[in-house]
């Protein structure tokens, strides 16, 4: 629970409570704190078990941890045997391979796997700009386009 607590912050912690609480309270707030965290876990205990009388005997074998996301799919893959398909769909779908082909073919370059180059309605009319090219850079003297709606 506190395991993130060096001993600097302690330290810093315990003067804290005897300048707010005093050298003589300080043993009964603690006695007091200690007590409202006992009855806190008490009254979860409880809640607890009468969750689990009431949900029945199908699910004797009911975590709360499990109500956790990320612990409930690391049980769920841990118990399934059906991790080869998964294993292997995963080795056939390559992420990389695929941005670099639509990177690609947006910048209007071949690719390597590309056996043929995708048909855009230009391409096919055989008319209008052909926006997957590449647009030609201006010249080192020619300002680009100055767009007033843009600013």
């Amino acid at each position: 629970m506190f395991s993130d607590i060096g001993a600097l912050e302690l330290v810093t912690l315990v003067l804290l409570a005897v300048l707010i609480f005093g050298p003589e309270k300080l043993p009964k707030v603690i006695q007091d704190v200690s007590r409202f965290i006992r009855k806190v876990r008490e009254f979860s205990d409880s809640a607890k078990q009468d969750i689990r009388s009431e949900l029945g005997p199908e699910f004797k074998d009911f975590e709360f941890e499990d109500l956790n996301p990320k612990t409930f799919l690391r049980k769920q893959l841990a118990e399934n045997e059906d991790l080869k398909e998964l294993n292997e769909l995963r080795s056939t779908f390559d992420l990389k391979k695929e941005m670099n082909e639509v990177a690609d073919a947006v910048h209007g370059r071949e690719s390597a796997s590309a056996s043929a180059p995708a048909a855009t309605p230009a391409a096919v009319n055989g008319s209008g700009p052909d926006l997957l090219k590449k647009q030609d850079k201006p010249a080192a003297d020619e300002r680009p386009p100055y767009d007033a709606d843009a600013t």
